[in-house]
């Protein structure tokens, strides 16, 4: 895979930490101004609690942006990347990690090709849901990595299903021996999914991990959620760890009610004669009419 090469050659401008942005260049070899690289991210850790969200469309990533979400999650297909680089393209300055699904790997020379292609797109970080040998062959080939512990929907069959994960004492020795087998692995941040929130607070204060929280409380050092659910994208139900701040679903239902109405009015003028009107068409210069009905009508050969 090959980004659309349109890399950046150019040096950042000095004077990008007035804006709050960081010169840097990326893994793939394009100069970039960002708002945090991964060691500012770790020397943040336990000092705030950063917010994180995964933008579906370029006018989301843009919104994120502008309104100031410290970092980004993108899914990227490594034989599909023109998504994920879009996605990049319309929040610069943010720091993006792309989300490289399970199935799309199958062995670590593959995970860390797909790691470098994210790179070359403009990530400046991978997250995966693989074991320790892939995140290990991943982070020494110098690709930072996010592991995913706790609830990890695709692999939900082992622990029981879409469900907490962690209200058992052998459940929660599980999540924190895993996280440990991440960190061993070269990972630099780990999301955890629907724990119980005192026990991210406990396991994070315990691992070097930056922790990304969803739906496992405000104990991590990132608190993450769905764009779509911030937004309010979508009919309920809603995941319980998730907070609706916008009702575009309810927009979206009202304007395409608009749109049926619009087509319907449109249909009804077009068959009762009134589109179009006098106001939407193109008069015929005094005469041309008649000149052009004695020329086609005189002549046999029309």
């Amino acid at each position: 895979m090959k980004s659309d090469g349109n890399q950046s050659s150019e040096l950042p401008p000095r004077d990008a930490h007035m804006r709050g942005l960081h010169r840097t260049m990326t893994l793939g070899g394009a100069y970039a101004t960002r708002n945090y690289t991964v060691k500012h991210l770790q020397d943040l850790k336990g000092k705030t609690v950063l917010t994180e969200t995964m933008p579906f469309t370029i006018s989301e990533a843009v919104a994120a942006e502008e309104a100031g979400i410290d970092t980004l999650k993108v899914k990227f297909d490594p034989g599909n990347p023109g998504s994920a680089i879009a996605i990049r393209k319309a929040a610069p300055h943010t720091f993006m990690t792309f989300c490289i699904g399970l199935t799309k790997i199958a062995t670590a020379a593959e995970a860390v090709r797909a790691g470098y292609d994210a790179m070359e797109a403009g990530a400046d970080g991978i997250m995966c849901q693989w074991g320790p040998a892939f995140i290990r062959a991943v982070s020494d080939a110098g690709i930072p990595v996010e592991a995913h512990a706790g609830l990890v929907p695709r692999l939900s069959t082992w622990t029981g299903g879409l469900r907490a994960v962690g209200k058992t004492i052998e459940e929660a020795i599980w999540i924190y021996q895993q996280i440990q087998s991440f960190e061993e692995a070269g990972a630099w941040a780990v999301e955890v999914e629907v724990v119980p929130a005192e026990l991210l607070r406990q396991i994070s204060s315990r691992t070097r991990l930056v922790t990304s929280s969803i739906g496992a409380g405000s104990g991590g050092d990132i608190q993450f959620m769905f764009a779509e659910d911030i937004l309010g994208n979508h009919a309920p139900p809603y995941p319980r760890h998730t907070k609706q701040y916008r009702n575009l679903y309810k927009m979206e239902q009202a304007m395409q009610v608009e749109r049926v109405e619009g087509f319907r009015d449109y249909i009804d003028d077009v068959k009762n004669g009134k589109f179009p009107g006098p106001e939407h068409i193109v008069r015929a210069p005094e005469g041309l009419i008649d000149q052009f009905l004695s020329a086609v009508d005189g002549d046999p050969r029309a």
